[in-house]
This record gives C-alpha cells, structure tokens and sequence, in this order.
C-alpha cells in the first residue's frame, strides 16, 4: 500500500513529466505523437519511480520509448529543476510502455465480434459436449 508520501510525489512526478515529454517531442519536431503518463509508482525508500507512458501512435511506442530512456538523465535532470522546492531528492526515472488501454481495446473489439479467435465456426461443434 502507498503511503501519501509516496502518492503525492508520484503526483508531482507525474504532472512535470508530461509536460517535459509533450514539450520534448513537439522540440523534436515529432508532430502527431500523444504521450500521456498514465501512472508513476514511488518505491517506498522514494528512490525510483516507475513511469508508465502512453504512447499514441501505438506503432510508435517502443521506438520512442528507447529515446525516453536514452534520454533519462536529461529527462530526471529537468524534473529535478522544475521539482527542487517540493523534492529533495530526485528519484531514479524507469520507463515502461502502458499498454492498458491497448489491451482494453483488444477486450472490446473481441467482445464485439470485430477480432473473432476462433476462424473456423466447425471447430465449435467438435468442441461440444454430447
């Protein structure tokens, strides 16, 4: 369970860091890229903080997620900038694509009917119990 420590740096994390990468990828002349923190996770010893990225689009996300990473002391080091007053340490920055809402909608277009599994509706009658 998170205390409210935890909670409220993850929350000032969170905040900053969409902002440092929305503004990163628009500098980086990278137009039409939607990247959205969906979620930060604070170790309790507040020493590292799992960012979870939402990258739009899909087919984008891992190879913009290996610039995020290549570019985390940079990243952590504007965080700390913008955080110095409300932080005195900066925990270390891991990132992980978010593929929740990915997922979701594999769910849904499954549910109707869109992303059938099973090609071959034979395969259903075999599969019956008499």
């Amino acid at each position: 369970m998170e205390s409210n420590r935890q909670k409220k740096i993850a929350s000032v994390l969170q905040t900053d860091l969409v902002d440092v990468l929305q503004n990163a990828a628009t500098q980086g002349g990278l137009r039409g890229i939607i990247i959205s923190v969906t979620k930060v996770n604070v170790t309790v010893d507040l020493s590292i903080a799992k960012v979870y990225l939402s990258i739009f689009p899909i087919d984008r996300g891992e190879e913009l997620l290996e610039g995020i990473r290549s570019n985390a002391p940079l990243i952590k080091h504007e965080i700390a900038q913008r955080t110095r007053h409300q932080l005195r340490r900066m925990p270390k920055l891991l990132f992980f694509i978010d593929d929740s809402l990915e997922y979701i909608d594999q769910i849904d277009r499954s549910l109707k009917g869109l992303d059938n599994p099973i090609k071959d509706s034979d395969d259903l009658n075999k599969r019956k119990k008499s």
